[in-house]
C-alpha cells in the first residue's frame, strides 16, 4: 500500500510540474487555480501515507491515546492550505481585472483534461480513509447543496441517476468536474470571441468553489483538534448516561467528559459513585459494557459512598445539627481561669479531662458541689495538684468521728467545726 502511495506521489509531482509550465505559457490564471487542486491531491496522498503509518503504530506510555490525532492535523493542514491557495487566486484575479492580459489557448484544453484525468484517477485508485470520513461527516458545501437540488429534479425525470447523484456527491469529484467545466467554457469563449476576461471570471469561480468545499472540512477537523463532543452523538451519550445511572448499586454519575480522539473514535472519562455494599468490579463491568458501544477509549473511576458521621461537639450546637424540640441541651458552667483559682479552696480541672456526665432531672443537680481539700503540692504551671497519702487513707480517725488527732478532710464551709466530733470551745461542757 505504501509503495502505491509513493508511486502516485511521484506521478503527481511530474504532472504538477507540467501543469505549472503550461500555466505560464498560456498565461491563464484559471488553469493555475485548477492546478492547485492537483497540489491538493499531493497533500491528500501525504495524509493517506500518514494514516497508513498510524495503523502500524501502537500506543506508547508517552502517547497513551496513540497517534490518531496526527491524521486529523494532516487533514486540517491540507484543507487550510487549499483555502490559502484559493485566497491567493482571488487576489491575483482582482489585479487582472484592472489590466487583463492576453490568454493563449494552445495548451489550455490539454492541461484541463490532464489535470482532470489525474485527479479522478488518484481518488478512485487510492482509498483515502481520513478524507473519506471527513467528506461524509462534515456539513455539506454550498456547491453540494446546489448540485443536490439539480439532481433531485434530474432524478425525477431519470430515476436511474439517483444512485450516482443522491444523497450527495463526493465533494472532491464534484469540484474537479465543476472546475473542468469552467475551463471548457473559458476555452470556447476565448476561441470564439477572444473574450479574455472570462478566464479571470473562471479563476474566481474555481477559487470560490475550492474555498466553499474545503471550509466545512477544516471546521470539522478543527473541532476534533479542540476535543469537542460531536453534535450527532450528544443524544446517544445522554441516553447511555441515563442507563448507567439506573444500574444496580449506582448512586450518581458525574464529571462525565467525552471528546473525539480521532476520525471515528470517541474517548471519555466518567466518575461513578456507588453504594458501600455494592461490588466495584461488577458495577465497572456493567458501566463499561454500556458505554463501550459508543466510546472506544473509556476511563471509569468508581468510588464508594462515604457516610457523613456527625462529630461530637463541645461548644455551642448549631441550629442545623440538632432540633432543640427533640433534644435537651444542658448548658455547662464555664471553667475558671488560672488567675481566678484559689489553691486553698478549689481544685482546677485539666483541659483534657472528659466532660462530666449529664444529669437529666435528678435530685440535687442544682446544689452547689462540695469540693474537698487535700494536702497539695505544686505541679506544672502554678496549678496545685496532688494526691492523698495511702497512710492517711488508712488512719482510724477517718472511720469513726471523734477518734484520731489527725485532720482528714476540711470542707468548703467556713462556719462548720474544724474536727468531727469536737467543738471549737475546748474545755467547755456541751449543752
Amino acid at each position: 500500500m505504501s509503495w502505491k502511495i509513493l508511486l502516485f506521489g511521484a506521478i503527481n509531482l511530474t504532472c504538477t510540474g507540467f501543469l505549472l509550465m503550461w500555466c505560464s505559457s498560456t498565461n491563464s490564471i484559471a488553469l493555475t487555480a485548477y492546478t492547485y487542486l492537483t497540489i491538493f491531491d499531493l497533500f491528500s496522498l501525504m495524509t493517506c501515507l500518514i494514516s497508513y503509518w498510524i495503523m502500524m503504530r501502537k500506543p506508547s506510555p508517552v502517547y497513551s491515546f496513540g497517534f490518531e490525532r496526527l491524521e486529523v492535523l494532516a487533514v486540517f493542514a491540507s484543507t487550510v492550505l487549499a483555502q490559502l491557495g484559493a485566497l491567493f487566486i482571488l487576489k491575483e484575479s482582482a489585479e487582472r481585472f484592472l489590466e487583463q492580459p492576453e490568454i493563449h489557448t494552445g495548451r489550455l484544453l490539454v492541461g484541463t483534461f490532464v489535470a482532470l484525468s489525474f485527479n479522478l484517477f488518484t481518488m478512485l485508485s487510492i482509498r483515502n480513509k481520513p478524507f473519506a470520513y471527513v467528506s461524509e461527516a462534515a456539513s455539506t458545501s454550498w456547491l453540494q447543496e446546489h448540485v443536490a437540488d439539480l439532481s433531485r429534479s434530474l432524478c425525477g425525470i431519470i430515476p436511474g441517476l439517483s444512485s450516482i447523484f443522491l444523497p450527495r456527491m463526493n465533494p472532491f469529484v464534484l469540484i474537479d468536474l465543476a472546475g473542468a467545466f469552467a475551463l471548457c467554457i473559458t476555452y470556447m469563449l476565448i476561441e470564439i470571441n477572444n473574450y479574455f476576461a472570462v478566464d479571470t471570471a473562471s479563476a474566481i469561480a474555481i477559487a470560490l468553489m475550492t474555498f466553499g468545499t474545503m471550509y466545512p472540512m477544516s471546521v470539522y477537523s478543527g473541532k476534533v483538534l479542540l476535543q469537542t463532543t460531536p453534535p450527532h452523538v450528544i443524544g446517544q451519550l445522554d441516553k447511555l448516561i441515563r442507563e448507567v445511572s439506573t444500574l444496580d448499586g449506582v448512586l450518581e454519575v458525574r464529571n462525565e467528559h467525552f471528546w473525539t480522539l480521532g476520525f471515528g473514535s470517541l474517548a471519555g472519562s466518567v466518575h461513578v459513585r456507588i453504594r458501600r455494599d455494592a461490588n466495584e468490579q461488577m458495577v465497572l463491568a456493567h458501566v463499561t459494557n454500556r458505554l463501550y458501544t459508543l466510546v472506544s477509549t473509556l476511563t471509569v473511576q468508581i468510588f464508594k459512598d462515604d457516610w457523613i458521621r456527625p462529630a461530637l461537639l463541645s461548644g455551642p450546637v448549631a441550629a442545623n445539627v440538632l432540633n432543640f424540640s427533640d433534644h435537651h441541651v444542658i448548658p455547662m458552667p464555664p471553667l475558671k481561669g488560672t488567675d481566678e483559682l484559689n489553691p486553698v479552696t478549689s481544685t482546677p480541672a485539666k483541659p483534657s479531662s472528659p466532660p462530666p456526665e449529664f444529669s437529666f432531672n435528678t435530685p440535687g443537680k442544682n446544689v452547689t458541689p462540695v469540693i474537698l481539700n487535700t494536702q497539695m503540692r505544686p505541679y506544672g504551671l502554678g496549678l496545685n495538684h496532688g494526691h492523698i497519702p495511702y497512710s492517711s487513707m488508712l488512719t482510724p480517725g477517718l472511720a469513726v468521728p471523734g477518734i484520731g488527732a489527725t485532720p482528714g478532710f476540711r470542707t468548703n464551709f467556713t462556719n462548720l467545726p474544724g474536727r468531727y466530733g469536737t467543738n471549737n470551745r475546748i474545755g467547755q461542757p456541751r449543752p
